[in-house]
C-alpha cells in the first residue's frame, strides 16, 4: 500500500536504494580531493567490482535492489521534465554565474536520457565544449578550474541525501556544497517517478529548509523512536524542525533522541560511530563517550504547543536508550573491541557502520576483523564484503544503502 515503509533499523530489509560508483569517481584528482570530500582516489574497476559484490550479497538474501541512476532515468522520461531538471541542476551548480548555462543546457540535452544523467553525475569538463561555443575569458585559460559541473563522487553513499522514516521521507539539505545537489535527485524521484508519484508520500522535511541534516545521522530505532546525531553535518535546528513535523503528521512517532557527537571528519555522522544491530544490541565507537559513558543526549517529545517540543537532557547514552526503548538491559559492542589502536583504526574504516538486514544479521566490511569477531561473539550473523576501494570514500555498508522498505518489527 505504501512505497516506503521503514519503522526500525533492524526489520528484515525488503527494498534498498544503491548507487553504483561510476565515472564521477575517475574525475577525482589530487588538487580537488578536499573540495569533493575525498581523502584518496578509488580505482574504478575494483570499486565497481566490490560494489557489485555488495549488491549481489543483498540480492542473494531476497532484497530488492533499486539503483539511483536507473530511477532518475525512469523519472526523466518526459522531455519537459528533463529540461526542468537540467535548469535546476545548472542553477544549483551556479553554472550561470559566468554565462555558461545556455551552452551547457544544449550540450546536456544532446544526450539520450541515460547518458545525460551519467554526465550530470560524473561532471562536465570544460574541454568537452567546442571552442567555437566558448565566449568567456575563464573558459580559454588552461590553468583555470577544469569543470563546468563538478562530479558527484559521494553519490554511492545513498544514505545521506534522504532518509525513510515510517511511510514518509526526509529530503535533506546537505551541509557541504560538494553534496548539496545530490538530494535533488531524490526530490524528483519522489515527485515524478511512477513508483512514488501519486502515493502522496509524506515529506517530513524538504531540502529548502535553511539548516542542514543528513541521513547518516538519522536512525529509526523503533516505530515510536527516532535517534538523530547532532554532528558535523546535522544541525540541532534541523533536528528540532524534523521532530516537530513528525509529531504533527505521524502519530506513531513519540520521541526523537538527539545524540551529540564530536564534530570532526572521522566522526562524520552518528552511524559512523553508532548503529543498531539487534533488538538490544548496538555497535559503538568508545571515543564518543566521556568518563562513565557520559555524553549529551536530549529527548524531544510532543508538547501541548505545536511549535515547541518538550526537551529533557540525559548524560548516559546506554541508560537513555534503555529508557526510550523500554529495555531492562542492552549491550553496546565496542568497535575494535575497545582497544585504543584497533578501535581507532577500524572506526576510520567504518567498523561501526553496520547495515542490519534482519534482527541480528549485519553486513560489514571484511577489513574490520576485530569488530566482526566481536559481533559474532555476541551472537550476530556477520556477512562480510570486500572493501579495499569502497572504504576510501569514508563510508561503510550503512552509508552505501538507503532502505526503502523493511518489515515491521512485531513486539
Amino acid at each position: 500500500m505504501h512505497p516506503i515503509n521503514v519503522t526500525s533499523e533492524i526489520g528484515t530489509l525488503k527494498t534498498v536504494l544503491l548507487k553504483r560508483p561510476g565515472k564521477e569517481v575517475e574525475n577525482l584528482v589530487p588538487e580537488y580531493l578536499q573540495r569533493l570530500l575525498f581523502d584518496d582516489i578509488p580505482y574504478l574497476p575494483v570499486i565497481q567490482r566490490e560494489h557489485d559484490y555488495f549488491a549481489e550479497t543483498l540480492k542473494n538474501r531476497g532484497i530488492e535492489v533499486l539503483y539511483l541512476e536507473k530511477l532518475v532515468v525512469e523519472t526523466l522520461s518526459n522531455q519537459e521534465l528533463r529540461k526542468q531538471f537540467i535548469d535546476d541542476i545548472l542553477r544549483e551548480s551556479q553554472a550561470n554565474v559566468n554565462g555558461a548555462a545556455k551552452v551547457l543546457k544544449e550540450y546536456l540535452l544532446s544526450f539520450p536520457t541515460s547518458a545525460m544523467v551519467e554526465k550530470i553525475m560524473s561532471g562536465v569538463l570544460k574541454r568537452e565544449i567546442e571552442k567555437s561555443k566558448k565566449t568567456h575569458l575563464y573558459e580559454f585559460m588552461e590553468d583555470h578550474y577544469p569543470f563546468y559541473l563538478d562530479p558527484m563522487p559521494n553519490l554511492y553513499f545513498t544514505r545521506d541525501p534522504a532518509a525513510s522514516i515510517g511511510n514518509g521521507i526526509s529530503i535533506n539539505k546537505m551541509r557541504e556544497p560538494a553534496r548539496q545537489r545530490e538530494s535533488l535527485f531524490m526530490e524528483y524521484i519522489i515527485n515524478y517517478h511512477p513508483r512514488f508519484a501519486g502515493h502522496d508520500v509524506p515529506v517530513w522535511l524538504d531540502r529548502s529548509f535553511s539548516f542542514s541534516i543528513e541521513g547518516g545521522d538519522e536512525l529509526i530505532l523503533s516505530k515510536e523512536v527516532v535517534a538523530i546525531g547532532v554532528s558535523e553535518r546535522t544541525s540541532a535546528k534541523a533536528i528540532e524542525r524534523l521532530a516537530l513535523n513528525l509529531f504533527k503528521r505521524q502519530d506513531s512517532t513519540k520521541k526523537v533522541v538527539a545524540v551529540e557527537i564530536p564534530k570532526c571528519r572521522a566522526f562524520m555522522h552518528l552511524d559512523t560511530v553508532f548503529t543498531m544491530v539487534d533488538h538490544d544490541k548496538f555497535t559503538i565507537h568508545p571515543a564518543i563517550q566521556g568518563p562513565q559513558g557520559n555524553m549529551n543526549v536530549y529527548i524531544l517529545e510532543k508538547s501541548p504547543e505545536a511549535e515547541i517540543a518538550t526537551i529533557s537532557h540525559r548524560s548516559n547514552l546506554q541508560e537513555a536508550l534503555k529508557e526510550v526503548l523500554g529495555l531492562s538491559e542492552l549491550v553496546l559492542i565496542p568497535c575494535g573491541g575497545g582497544d585504543e589502536i584497533a578501535s581507532s583504526r577500524e572506526q576510520w574504516n567504518d567498523g561501526s557502520n553496520t547495515l542490519a538486514i534482519a534482527p541480528g544479521v549485519v553486513v560489514t566490511y571484511d577489513r574490520n576483523y576485530i569488530s566482526n569477531d566481536l559481533l559474532r561473539q555476541h551472537g550476530m550473523e556477520v556477512i562480510e564484503i570486500t572493501s579495499s576501494e569502497l572504504s576510501r570514500g569514508r563510508g561503510g555498508p550503512r552509508c552505501m544503502s538507503m532502505p526503502i522498505v523493511r518489515e515491521d518489527i512485531i513486539n
